[in-house]
């Protein structure tokens, strides 16, 4: 039992795991900073609707010939009546954009054990370039547990590569390259559409990422790589 425990423990205490504890995906944030805002918004509706309700039925017309008479405030009053209000919605909105900026600076900075692809976009399709050399189209296939960015550029105009499921989103230019990531954690297939208009056949510009497991990914890369060789060769022999 000791020894199962010490090597749990020295398991956990590698540099690798240490990497795994310290990558802060920001997915759940952006749900939990979205949720925040529908919130705070109803709230803000519900309040605003029931102050002019009370308004519509407190100062109603109640004759015809009724004439109503405004009661004139005094400075302390007007500026109270401004700077109170102002000063609680302005402190909301402030705390929420604070949220929304420290969580964007946590997504810019990219995990450095992660696995880099190259992204160019044309219309109409993402085209993938592995860091040994094997290519792909609109199936990306990654490994569950390691984080993935693409460096993204494009051949034409401005697409924007969309996953919902990990909440990122990016634009990819001409002349230009842009980065995002995500950290797919476990096996499954997601979504990826162009988030920007990029012409007529703009809404058949899809394509998925696939999440595999470790092992399944390795072999299946090292197979890739295997035949992008043998391809090469052949060709040299030509």
């Amino acid at each position: 039992m000791r020894k199962r425990l010490f090597a749990a423990f020295l398991a956990a205490a590698t540099p690798a795991a240490w990497a795994a504890n310290a990558i802060k995906d920001p997915a759940a944030g952006w749900d939990r900073l979205w949720f925040e805002v529908l919130v705070d918004i109803s709230i803000l509706g519900i309040v605003f609707a029931l102050i002019t309700t009370y308004f519509i039925i407190r100062y109603r017309r109640r004759s015809a010939d009724e004439v109503g008479r405004a009661g004139k405030l005094t400075v302390a009053a007007a500026v109270g009546w401004t700077v109170i209000p102002m000063f609680v919605f302005m402190a909301d909105d402030f705390f929420l954009a604070a949220n929304g900026w420290q969580l964007w600076n946590t997504y810019r900075q990219p995990p450095a054990d992660r696995l880099e692809i190259k992204l160019e976009s044309g219309m109409y399709s993402w085209d993938y370039t592995y860091p040994n050399g094997v290519q792909a189209q609109n199936v990306l296939k990654v490994p569950a547990g390691k984080p993935v960015l693409l460096r993204m550029t494009s051949r034409d105009t401005i697409h924007s590569h969309f996953i919902p499921d990990f909440r990122v989103k990016e634009d990819s230019m001409p002349g230009r390259v842009t980065y995002l990531w995500f950290y797919p954690q476990k096996p499954g297939e997601h979504i990826v559409t162009c988030a920007e208009y990029c012409g007529i056949m703009h809404s058949y510009m899809v394509g998925k990422v696939v999440v595999v497991p470790e092992a399944e990914f390795t072999a299946w890369y090292a197979q890739e790589e295997k035949k992008l060789a043998e391809a090469g060769a052949r060709k040299k022999g030509v």
